[in-house]
């Protein structure tokens, strides 16, 4: 028997090529959502060009980090799985009341990051312990409305961008219609890089199919280079190297109320990235037990203590980059943590930065297709193993993949609910994770019907090693 066959696949580390390669695939994927919570929030509150660049830098620095320590792991954080770590969007309407208010601004917005984060790594070991009851029924479920939910970010990205956007007529800010929303050029040219991706992974073999994304992602970059589509508005004034310096906004104030409101959004985002570890771990052949997942969920709440220290945000698995993951087959964790250097190094070069943020969101939006649609099919290919013959499964995905949808096919529907229930009701990916859990709680495990503790805590382990 080779080394290489007595090394577990995510163990093992590509070339010194390849594995850059692959590493740049995964920032580039996820690149556009890395950035986009630094703009809203800078935007929100009217801060100056230099300082929402300072926080995209912020970001991207804190990203390379927190991913790093989620794929390589030390001591006991890290899941030691191929997962990218990015801001979770679940935390933006209450930052953006924190940093609006004169008695908290942003450094009350990093208190409250910083405090969520100790409270996650104190309950994560809790948190751990409910693996028992996310069987394949409730893992699919989300999975699958994970990438329902996603799929009009990649639509959205292929047309261009937001079908509304502000206007600002005689200081009259107003939402119009995007005049350019849909071109045909922005289509033609997502359908070009998608149909590259297709081929690529049709024809090619070995490394060159592993990074079909990176192809036509820099296929589509080139044909809009070449097209003069491309605005490099910036790079020649942005600096080669800064520094993330620490409380760059000043020294974080403690509120406790922001504090708990943002443990409230920390233990959702939680949820969210537990649903995650699950389906890398499948994915990777790395079933996750109770420790893997504590170590797992511990990154959520160390790597929001980070960004709170670095002037960024709290942080969440990217669920784009699980997409990139099964398109790939590449089960490699050392591939996300050379995305996490790369990531490192686009913060700290701001002239770098700027430059991969020169690729045209329409070019993503082809990769985008590809990649959401694979997050809903593994929660398709999850659900095919469950048995429906089984009282009470068909209601759980039926009613879960219902109540996940509503967020993104009627954004309005939850406008008269409390605003603290913002961040429950915003998201579809936690709306069905809430659902999924409790009526797999009723049917399964209410009533004396106690299903025993598998070995791996996660059922669907044992069925995908069962080879069924």
């Amino acid at each position: 028997m080779t080394t290489e066959q007595t090394v577990h696949p995510a163990d093992q580390v590509p070339p010194g090529p390849q594995l850059f390669a692959l590493g740049l695939q995964h920032v580039l994927v996820m690149y556009a959502g890395a950035i986009a919570v630094p703009l809203i929030i800078g935007g929100a509150i009217g801060l100056p060009k230099e300082e929402i660049a300072f926080l995209i830098s912020a970001d991207l620095f804190v990203t390379g980090i927190v991913s790093i320590i989620q794929s390589m792991g030390f001591w006991r954080f890290g899941a030691r799985i191929p997962v990218m770590m990015g801001v979770t969007f679940a935390s933006v309407p209450p930052m953006i009341l924190f940093a609006n208010d004169p008695n908290l601004g942003l450094p009350g917005i990093y208190g409250a990051v910083i405090g969520a984060g100790i409270v996650v790594l104190l309950i994560a070991p809790f948190i751990s312990r409910m693996i028992r009851f996310f069987p394949p029924v409730v893992t699919g479920t989300v999975i699958s409305v994970t990438g329902l939910a996603l799929m009009p970010i990649g639509i959205n990205w292929a047309a261009g961008g937001q079908p509304m956007v502000t206007r600002v007529v005689d200081g009259v800010r107003s939402r119009v219609p995007n005049p350019e929303y849909g071109s045909l050029e922005f289509l033609g040219l997502s359908i070009l890089v998608l149909l590259i991706i297709l081929a690529v992974t049709r024809f090619g073999r070995g490394f060159v199919s592993n990074i079909a994304v990176l192809i036509g992602l820099a296929g589509g970059f080139a044909i809009t280079l070449f097209l003069g589509r491309v605005e490099f508005e910036g790079v020649a004034e942005a600096s080669w190297f800064a520094v993330i310096t620490p409380f760059h906004f000043g020294f974080p104030i403690f509120n406790i109320g922001a504090i708990f409101s943002m443990s409230i959004v920390m233990v959702i985002v939680m949820v969210e990235t537990a649903g995650m570890l699950l389906a890398v771990g499948e994915m990777v052949d790395r079933p996750m037990d109770e420790k893997r997942m504590a170590d797992g969920l511990r990154v959520d709440g160390l790597g929001s203590i980070i960004g709170g220290i670095f002037n960024t945000f709290p942080y969440v698995s990217y669920s784009q980059n699980v997409g990139l993951v099964g398109v790939t087959g590449v089960k490699s964790r050392w591939v996300c943590v050379m995305a996490g250097a790369i990531m490192i190094m686009l913060g700290l070069v701001p002239k770098l930065a700027v430059i991969a943020a020169s690729i045209p969101i329409y070019v993503l939006g082809g990769a985008g297709i590809v990649m959401f649609g694979m997050v809903c099919a593994t929660g398709i290919r999850i659900l095919s193993k469950v048995d429906y013959a089984e009282r009470g499964n068909l209601f759980i995905v039926g009613v879960s993949v219902v109540l996940g949808m509503i967020p993104v096919l009627s954004p309005t529907f939850y406008s008269h609910a409390p605003a603290f229930l913002a961040p429950i009701t915003h998201s579809g990916i936690v709306m069905s994770a809430i659902s999924a859990f409790m009526l797999n709680l009723y049917f399964s495990h209410l009533g004396g019907r106690k299903p025993g503790l598998p070995k791996t805590l996660n059922p669907l382990a044992e069925t995908v090693a069962a080879g069924e």
